[in-house]
């Protein structure tokens, strides 16, 4: 594996390298499943399509999350594998700036797969990471991923789900709450099903989203909820699949 110091950041795959980078390394530290190399492959080619950039549809899409993980009760960031591998320190701060709890919430779970991611987050600053107790479960998964926190994502009114597979983020909407979706595919299920799809990289959308919660934590309820009801969610997935086709 190449050493994150050996590529010069002026390479123009810099942050593309970088970003399979912690893949790999999250595969080494057990965090990240082998199957994490294929869906990050499968996003670094949508991504390559949008112009490795942040479309100006998906920052207004982040400004929308913000403003609803502020609203929210409750809300909870489900952190996977992968999401655990590219943005630790970044959910972390999400989590700060919002007040949302962090839930761990995996597909190929194992203890000692939920063991070492929680170690990862805490080791990036999280002091408290839901997901151990899997005391509840989502209805209509009968797979691993069915299983959450009775506390956590079962309760939760608003739900951030990075990187999800369409048939839970379905079965999340089934359950009446709250969807903010990152993926960089705008036709997959997950972001379809989401009531605030965000078609962007997760390297640049969690830190966006981050500062515009800083940006709008003072403002009144009145303001973010505007925020949340002029939000066009069709229009956004719109405008992500034309900035992919007429590439």
């Amino acid at each position: 594996m190449t050493d994150v110091g050996e590529i010069p950041e002026d390479h123009p795959r810099y942050q593309s390298l970088l970003t399979r980078h912690r893949i790999e390394d999250g595969v080494e530290r057990g965090v990240t499943s082998k199957q994490g190399l294929i869906a990050e492959g499968r996003g670094e080619a949508f991504d390559y399509l949008l112009g490795e950039e942040t479309i100006p549809s998906a920052d207004d899409a982040e400004r929308v999350a913000a403003a609803q993980l502020l609203l929210a009760e409750h809300a909870v960031l489900s952190v996977n594998g992968n999401v655990a591998a590219l943005v630790p320190n970044e959910i972390v701060a999400l989590a700060e700036v919002t007040g949302a709890d962090i839930e761990v919430n995996l597909f190929n779970r194992t203890d000692e797969r939920m063991g070492a991611i929680v170690d990862h987050l805490r080791e990036h600053g999280a002091e408290e990471v839901k997901g151990l107790d899997a005391d509840a479960r989502i209805p209509g998964l009968e797979h691993e991923r069915g299983k959450v926190d009775e506390d956590g994502i079962y309760v939760a009114d608003v739900v951030l789900v990075p990187l999800e597979d369409g048939d839970r983020a379905e079965a999340l909407a089934a359950m009446g709450k709250t969807e903010i979706v990152i993926d960089l595919n705008p036709l997959s299920r997950s972001p379809r099903t989401a009531a605030i799809p965000i078609v962007d990289n997760i390297v640049r959308a969690v830190p966006n989203v981050t500062a515009h919660a800083r940006e709008l934590a003072d403002a009144p309820r009145a303001e973010l909820e505007a925020i949340v009801a002029e939000f066009d969610r069709e229009e956004a997935l719109r405008d992500a699949e034309r900035a992919i086709r007429d590439i």
